[in-house]
């Protein structure tokens, strides 16, 4: 089983930068990872998707201002956010959903297939 835990949230003026983490823990071996976000009263949604062979997906709202990447040794996911704006404000979590080993994981996937969620972190952008 994997566990996951994000920081690096807080307030930020618009057009300011943060970088999410996401430390992983546990047997990480088969699982896809992602980036969602959510606001208070409405569905969580994908933010950004990362595949085995790293390339990346990404919402089009944040196309061209995030980017999901792993560190060394892929225990950490992070989210780099340039350019934020107001509606960027949401509470983020990582994730992870199970996979095969042949799998690329170069979709998001449907949010029920993610059964492992970090607990969140707060991301305000003021204008």
């Amino acid at each position: 089983q994997v566990q996951l835990q994000e920081s690096g949230g807080g307030s930020v003026q618009a057009g300011g930068s943060l970088r999410l983490s996401c430390v992983v823990s546990g047997y990480t071996s088969g699982y896809c990872w992602s980036w969602f976000r959510q606001v208070s009263g409405k569905e969580r949604e994908g933010v950004a998707s990362i595949a085995r062979d790293g390339s990346a997906r990404y919402a089009d709202s944040v196309k061209g201002r995030f980017t999901i990447s792993q560190g060394n040794g892929k225990s950490t996911l992070y989210l780099e956010m340039n350019t934020l704006k107001p509606e960027d404000t949401a509470t983020y979590y990582c994730a992870a959903r199970e996979a095969s080993w042949w799998e690329n994981c170069g979709n998001l996937g449907g949010l029920s297939t993610y059964k492992y969620w970090g607990q969140g972190t707060q991301v305000t952008v003021s204008s």
